[in-house]
Formats: C-alpha cells, sequence, structure tokens
C-alpha cells in the first residue's frame, strides 16, 4: 500500500495545489491529511496563497481518496462545507500487517494506551518533520505543507513497502526511514 501523508495546509491554495499536484504524480491510494486544513490559527501568520474557499474546492474535488482527522485549528463549522469527514481526533489504518494511528498531534496522550511495539504514530501540529522511536513504537511527522518551520521545506511524507520518504513538494527526497 502507497499512502500520502500530509498535514498542517492552514488555508492555502497555493501549497494545497502544490500537494495535489504531488499527489497526482505520486499516484498513492490515500492522501491521509493531519489536521489544520482551513483556518491559519491566532498564532501562525497568514500562508502564502491564503484561500480557505479554494482550498475547501480543492478538497472536495479529491473526497474519495482523502482520509482525515480534525487539528487544533479545525473548527465543527468546516465540517459543514467539506465533504468527507474530519471530525474524528485520531484514526486507526492498519496496512501491510502495521496499524498506523493518524492524528494531528496536540493530543498524543490519548494514543498512548492504545499502541504497541510496531505501531506507527502520524501527526503534524510542530510544523516541524520528525522521526523518533519509543519503546517500539515509531512518532513521524511529516512537517507542514503550508507554514513549516526550523528552515524545513513545505512538504509531505510517502509511505511505501515499509519505507517512509519526506519529500519536497517538488517531489525530490530529503529523508527516509525504514521500518
Amino acid at each position: 500500500m502507497k499512502l500520502m501523508i500530509a498535514s498542517d495546509l492552514h488555508g492555502s491554495a497555493l501549497y494545497t495545489e502544490q500537494l495535489l499536484q504531488a499527489y497526482r504524480r505520486e499516484r498513492p491510494e490515500k492522501l491521509c491529511l493531519l489536521g489544520d486544513l482551513l483556518y491559519h490559527g491566532p498564532r501562525n501568520d497568514l500562508p502564502e496563497g491564503y484561500a480557505p474557499k479554494e482550498v475547501i474546492a480543492l478538497l472536495n474535488a479529491e473526497k474519495e481518496h482523502l482520509l482525515c482527522v480534525r487539528g487544533n485549528c479545525d473548527a465543527e463549522v468546516d465540517q459543514m462545507v467539506l465533504d468527507f469527514p474530519i471530525s474524528e481526533t485520531h484514526q486507526r489504518l492498519s496496512a501491510e500487517g502495521r496499524t498506523f494511528f493518524l492524528s494531528h498531534g496536540h493530543h498524543l496522550d490519548d494514543l498512548q494506551t492504545q499502541t504497541v511495539r510496531g505501531d506507527v504514530v502520524l501527526s503534524g501540529h510542530t510544523h516541524i518533520p520528525a522521526k523518533s522511536e519509543k519503546e517500539g513504537v515509531w512518532f513521524l511527522n511529516p512537517g507542514s505543507v503550508s507554514i513549516p518551520k526550523e528552515n524545513s521545506p513545505h512538504g509531505y511524507m510517502i509511505y511505501e513497502d515499509g519505507r517512509f520518504m519526506w519529500k519536497n513538494l517538488a517531489g525530490e527526497t530529503y529523508d527516509t526511514l525504514t521500518i
């Protein structure tokens, strides 16, 4: 199974379109969005190309391929304009004998009792690409599509055949992890 994992679009039509171009190039089975889709949030500056209504249309056009969780900047009213579910704070996905937990990342403590050795927790929130392992559970962050921090690229992650690849929106791999 091939998955594309991305987070923190924050209403940028410019970067959402670039993400969807990468999605068409990569051709994964699912695009997993880890929250903060439409609103930039009170702590962030407006991202370049801020146009939440355009992001709504772009994402709704791909609704059949999306698996999403709610972020801390996502509101109940967002569900009224999106044609795919975003109300859950966590999602579970099984693939290739492995369990993936999708979360925005602002409530990771909620997952600690649910994970076991070999599981993967995918989360955004920090806007910083990351990978760490604790007691056999991997914690991976794709960074941010629209407002990356700490000089990281605008990017996403690909999972395929036990391998994670962190990529910029042009599709260039800058980090990998095989588990």
